[in-house]
């Protein structure tokens, strides 16, 4: 396929919609193998930020983007019709949850339909936001093929889940393996050849709805764990046993066990909302995902416990909470 040797020629141009804290990495880790890229989003600040070769996330210094910039290998732009210049589109946009608890794909479904129009035979579209599974079959094929293209034929569509560990030194865009689910076969021979280019190691699965599952199994994983330790840490509490303790002890067994932690809640982007999207999804199916969504209530509920228990503390030092202050360390805010 022409695709394949534009990208083994490092002929074809990557484009990457959202540049935010997933968009922006793809982009250094891409233009490091010598890619073209356009960066695009509808905030003209990142756009301002990237043609100046600064950084606008904590985490990623301002040397590589600026390298890239001036070798001609980054661009940024505002303007969606440049999508028909690229031969990879990359979506990067937020997938949070709605009032109702509930998955809101208006991030994801806007920006297909911001693509959509400008899109060419020839072309690969991956999504790597974390949504539900047939996300990638029920929402962007039909809008790619209102446009009176094929879907593995004339365009390739791929999911592969961004796996982000912002700041983690150890870990980047270009050395975390990355799974990779395609449409049809040919859309997963093209979207294993796109990111092979700059990834050290690609994950190939059977279809974009495994890729999908596999990024919910991830984060459900944590956020069920998390919610045992946090349940363990009460219970602990109420026989005056140190829970850290019994976790260092426990985590000296060498097979079986891995070591999480209790703590004020979930925070950050991703556990506090991903399972939702599995729970959510199940329910189609007519599966109750019970496990799942009772660690979302216990997880959801440690901010009330760490007042209460904070409230405590101070009666028995004779004090009320109002009026005391109190000190949180360890309290962090992750800018995108």
């Amino acid at each position: 396929m022409s695709i394949i040797l534009k990208i083994q020629n490092k002929e074809a141009v990557i484009g990457v919609v959202g540049l935010g804290y997933v968009g922006l990495p793809l982009i250094l880790a891409f233009a490091a193998k010598g890619y073209r890229c356009v960066g695009f989003d509808i905030d003209q600040s990142k756009i301002d930020h990237i043609k100046a070769g600064k950084s606008y996330i904590d985490h990623i210094d301002s040397s590589s983007l600026k390298s890239g910039v001036d070798a001609g290998l980054i661009d940024a732009t505002a303007d969606f019709a440049r999508i028909s210049d690229v031969e990879a589109i990359i979506m990067c946009v937020p997938t949070p949850l709605d009032k109702h608890m509930e998955p809101d794909l208006s991030y994801v479904t806007d920006t297909m339909d911001a693509v959509a129009p400008f899109l060419r035979k020839g072309q690969i579209v991956s999504l790597e936001s974390t949504t539900y599974p047939g996300t990638s079959e029920e929402e962007l094929k039909p809008r790619i093929e209102a446009q009176g293209l094929t879907v593995g034929e004339d365009v390739f569509l791929v999911y592969s889940p961004e796996r982000e560990d912002p700041g983690n030194p150890e870990f980047s865009s270009k050395n975390i393996p990355k799974v990779v689910g395609g449409t049809t076969p040919a859309c997963s021979e093209v979207g294993i050849a796109l990111y092979e280019s700059a990834i050290s190691s690609v994950v190939p699965v059977s279809s974009t709805q495994v890729a999908e599952f596999t990024k919910l199994l991830e984060n459900i994983y944590r956020a069920v764990n998390i919610g045992l330790v946090n349940e363990l840490k009460i219970a602990a509490d109420q026989m005056g046993i140190d829970i850290w303790e019994v976790i260092d002890a426990a985590a000296t067994k060498p097979f079986g066990f891995k070591a999480f932690y209790p703590g004020p809640g979930l925070g950050g982007h991703c556990i506090p909302i991903d399972p939702f999207y599995l729970t959510w999804k199940a329910r189609e199916y007519g599966v109750h995902t019970r496990f799942i969504e009772l660690a979302g209530e216990i997880n959801r509920a440690m901010p009330q416990y760490v007042v209460r228990a904070t409230a405590n503390a101070l009666n028995e030092c004779k004090k009320a909470v109002n009026g005391s202050r109190v000190l949180i360390m360890g309290l962090a805010v992750c800018r995108t």
